[in-house]
Parts: C-alpha cells; structure tokens; sequence
C-alpha cells in the first residue's frame, strides 16, 4: 500500500521524527520544521525534553517507551500489521483525528524496530507519513567519545546490538577484524565483550565504552576486551543500581587511548560537566547560559530578585505619554528590566515602536541593547567602554542649545537605582525626568533541592553579575559551599563576596557577562592542564569536597 495515498481523506499526518542519542544540537532543521507545526507530540520519554521546546504552546505532549501487549485475545492486531503499542495506539488515535502528530524516537527512526511497525500500522490504515531521519547513538555517541569510526585505513565497521545479538553474530564479528559498534548496558557490556573474545578476537582488543553520550552527562572509559570489567569496576560504576543505563562501546584499533586522548574533543571542553549557578532570571540569563554551554557546562538559572511594578505608577504614565507629545530629546534604557517596563506601557496604551521617532535612545549593556532591538528600536548610544553609567556618561554628549531643540532625559529605572547617571547628566547640562519603571524585591527561595545542592557543594561554580545578586542569593538560599568555585563581574561584587565570607577565585577582566563566563572557562582550562600535568584524573569542583568552608581571603 502507498503511504502517501491515504484511504480517508479526513486522516492526519505522522512524522516519524529521529530526534538523536541527547544533545539538543543534532536535531535537524527538517526536525525542528516538523515540530513547530505539529498538533500532537508523542516521544520516547528520553527525548522529550529534547523536542518538547519545539512545539508550539498548548501541543498536546506525551512520552511513551514501554512496550504493552494488545489485547489478550489479539484482536487489535490486523493482518501483516504487529502488535501496537501504547504509543502506536495514541499516533493512530491522533492522525485519525485529522491530527498532525510528530512521533519523535531515540536516534534513528530507521534504526527503531518499534518505530517500524508504527509505519506498517500506518501504512496499512492509509495514513499519510513521512520519516525524517536523526544521529543515530551508535554514530553519533563515538563522534562525541572522540572516536572516529573509520579512517582511510579502517577496515568494515559492524553494528550489534548486544541484546539480541545471537551466537551467529558474535562469531561473524569477533572472527573479523572490523570496528564492532555495540549497544549494550553498563552491567552487560563486559558479557558483550567476553562473547567477542571467545569468538576469537584478542583479549588486548582496544574498547571505549561511553555512557550518556552526546550530553553533559557524558563518560567515557578506555580499556581492553579483557580488562573492561575491572575497569569499570575500579571507576565504582559498577555493581551499581545504574548498571541498566544505555552504553555504546567500540571495539578495534580506533578506539585505542593514544588516538582519544588526541581527539577526545567534547569532553576536553573547560567546564565540561560543570554545574554553573546563574543567579538571574531564564531571560536574563538565556544568551550567558548558551555560552556556558558551548563550554560544556550545565547552567542552572536561579532568579535572586522579582520585578513588580511601582506603587505608584501615574509617575511612568506621564513620562510615557511625555514621550508621545515630544517632552523628550533622549530616553535612556539602564537595564532590560526597563525596557519591558516602558513596552507593556506601550502596549497598554496601544503604542508600538514608531513612538520612538524623533528620540534619541541610549542602552547601557547588550542585552539591554538586544532587547531594544526586538522590539524594533536600535539604540543610538551603547557606552564604547564599561557597561555602566559611568560608562555612558563618558560617551554621552553635553546639552547645547543650538542642536539639541529639548534638553530633557527621560530615565525609567529601578526604584534602587544609584544617582551617578541622574547627576552625570545634570553636570552636562540636561533635565533628567528619572522615573521609577519597576520595583526591585528579593526573590522567594529556591526549592529546597537546589538551596541543599548550594550549601552542600552540589555546584561546581556560581557566577555573580552584581552585588545584590551576592546579597539575594546568600539571603535566600544561603552561603555556597567552599569547593564552589566564585566568579564575578567585577571588583565591587568581589568585594561583596568576600565580605560574604567567600573567596573570589575568577574576577572577569571586563564587566560583562560573556567575559565573565569566558573568564571562567579560563580557569577550568588551567584548572584541567594542572590536573594533567600532574598525572591526575581530571575532576570537577563539586567532586572533591573538604570539610571545612571556605573563608575569603583578606
């Protein structure tokens, strides 16, 4: 039967989507295309969260892996068609309904055997579906372990699956000389690897066995087909109640330790692992978070303060109608918390962009910049120098009455703000309106998970952008613990942590956040080439923990 010829005009459409072995950056363009027009998601629970940010709002998500017997008597099963699944059921359910549903796997849909037999079940219904391929963990995984699985030398590359794998293919394998690429589980891969030696291959065989891989979470451990089990076993991953979680090992000369430790790129990264508290809101801190990923880190957003609006807010409304009626020669935007102030005022009275013609707008920092730009407004001063009000104050030009036909500022700030700017300005001989646009209070306390994994080491580094942020989070969470590593913006939060009672070991050569974050992956490298250097495993902040706190330096 044609799959693109459907019996009822009426049936939806299915997207059998690969969605890779876990990191969020080998979706494909089709994949994430076939995501933003879905109605309905139905995805292995080990990639939903991968795909799940791709939908729409409000799509219908659910997570399905466990295989379910049809019922007892079989008769949901139709001829040439297998036994359904709990998720075969909801996709058919679905595209029934005219729905269009992305059924997204683990990997590869090709490499799926369930995912097979949700085609013929679609298939034998006349429902439409296409297959959109993804990395599949037996490629993808090696490419992350920094192992490469041919080279111009190489021989065949053969793919097992140790759990169906009968005496048949362990013989064919382990009687070649071909790279084996093998799925297996931490408990079952030194069985795997005996049945390759007793098969015929050497116990001296080159193996790596990776587990997570492509995520953060990533381990890679380099040994012999005859030495695999000890290994694991020396690591102490092994007996362990984790022993069920998926691995890929590969057996041959490409995996051998001289060849992975050239070009074992992904774990190398400098903060590879590393649990990095940000201690911002997840819009404050989304492009800081990128950057620490592209370190290998795994940031963790806690907002230390809440925004509300100001008591009384007829203050803001005149300034904003002031900006309307020309009152206005400059507006200046100190944070993004006041852009969004002056936006939903905006909004509130119907006003877009356009209000800003005529104006000239000043941003202090890049993401106050940015968010201007979303929202249609290219700033015409962001400081050359510091991102601060002193900086501005360098670049911004004084009053003179011949070019400048108004000489009034409009300031929307927070209602904590310092009064540099506002008396800057009036020294270069400007009007300042300085209006509170947004209240500033501490934020409610983490969950008690994260406030334990802050006082009990659980972070591997905390990044401070201000001193209130040192101020709010030690409030509200408490003291981070000593192995935590400390990084901050700049001398003045540097020295509000240490008067916290904490040491600084990473002060950002500029006050920005991406030099910080950049100051930081400086020193894991260093921190890992020491660790190196010394013949030492290389290991995370968090992973050694002494008993005592740490005290700031004087």
């Amino acid at each position: 039967m044609n799959p693109t010829a459907p019996n009822h005009p009426g049936c939806g459409h299915v997207t059998f989507l690969g969605a890779g072995p876990g990191d969020p950056g080998l979706l494909t363009l089709r994949a994430v295309e076939a995501l933003a027009t879905a109605d309905v998601l139905i995805a292995d629970p080990q990639v939903l969260d991968v795909v799940r940010e791709h939908v729409r709002p409000g799509v219908a998500a659910d997570a399905q892996g466990t295989p379910r017997q049809a019922d007892a008597d079989g008769s949901s099963a139709t001829a040439a068609v297998p036994v359904l699944r709990d998720s075969a059921n909801l996709v058919m359910t679905a595209a029934r309904g005219g729905k269009r549903v992305v059924r997204a796997v683990a990997g590869d849909p090709g490499l799926d055997g369930y995912a097979a037999d949700e085609m013929l079940a679609c298939a034998a219904e006349g429902i439409v579906f296409e297959v959109v391929p993804g990395v599949a963990a037996a490629v993808g995984v090696p490419a992350y372990a920094g192992v490469p699985l041919r080279d111009a030398h190489s021989a065949d590359v053969r793919f097992v699956d140790a759990l169906s794998a009968d005496e048949r293919c362990w013989s064919e394998i382990g009687s070649s000389d071909a790279t084996a690429v093998v799925s297996a589980t931490l408990e079952t891969v030194a069985a795997a690897a005996g049945e390759l030696v007793a098969a015929g291959r050497k116990p001296d065989t080159p193996l790596t066995v990776t587990v997570a891989g492509t995520t953060t979470r990533q381990r890679t451990w380099t040994a012999t087909l005859g030495t695999i089990a000890q290994v694991l076993k020396a690591a102490k991953v092994l007996p362990s109640p984790q022993g069920a979680q998926p691995v890929i090992a590969v057996v041959g000369e490409q995996s051998a330790a001289g060849r992975r430790d050239q070009l074992s790129w992904f774990e190398s990264k400098p903060l590879f692992g590393w649990k990095v508290l940000v201690p911002r809101t997840k819009e404050q801190a989304a492009s800081l978070s990128d950057q620490l990923r592209g370190y290998g880190a795994v940031p963790s957003e806690v907002p230390t303060i809440a925004v509300e609006p100001p008591r009384t807010p007829q203050q803001m409304e005149r300034a904003v109608k002031g900006l309307v009626t020309g009152r206005y020669e400059w507006i200046a935007f100190t944070s993004v918390n006041a852009v969004k102030a002056v936006r939903e005022k905006f909004e509130e009275y119907g006003l877009d962009a356009r209000a800003f013609a005529g104006i000239k707008v000043a941003a202090v920092g890049e993401q106050t910049a940015r968010s201007l730009i979303d929202f249609g407004v290219k700033p015409d001063l962001v400081p050359s120098g510091e991102q601060s009000a002193a900086g501005l104050l360098e670049d911004w030009p004084p009053y003179d009455p011949v070019f400048d036909p108004i000489d009034r500022v409009f300031l929307p700030r927070a209602d904590i703000a310092t009064e540099t700017l506002v008396a800057g300005l009036i020294e270069l001989g400007w009007e300042v309106d300085d209006v509170t646009a947004y209240r500033t209070v501490r934020a409610s306390p983490p969950p008690a998970e994260t406030r334990e994994a802050i006082k009990g080491g659980g972070f591997d580094a905390v990044l401070f952008t201000s001193s209130s942020t040192v101020r709010n989070l030690v409030g509200i969470a408490g003291k981070p613990h000593n192995v935590t590593v400390i990084a901050c913006i700049g001398p003045a939060t540097a020295k509000t942590a240490e008067e916290h009672g904490l040491r600084v070991d990473v002060l950002s050569p500029e006050p920005s956040v991406l030099k910080l974050a950049e100051a930081l992956a400086d020193f894991g490298t260093a921190r890992r080439q020491a660790a190196v250097e010394a013949g030492e495993p290389v290991t995370r902040p968090s992973e050694r923990r002494p008993g005592s706190r740490r005290r700031a330096r004087s």
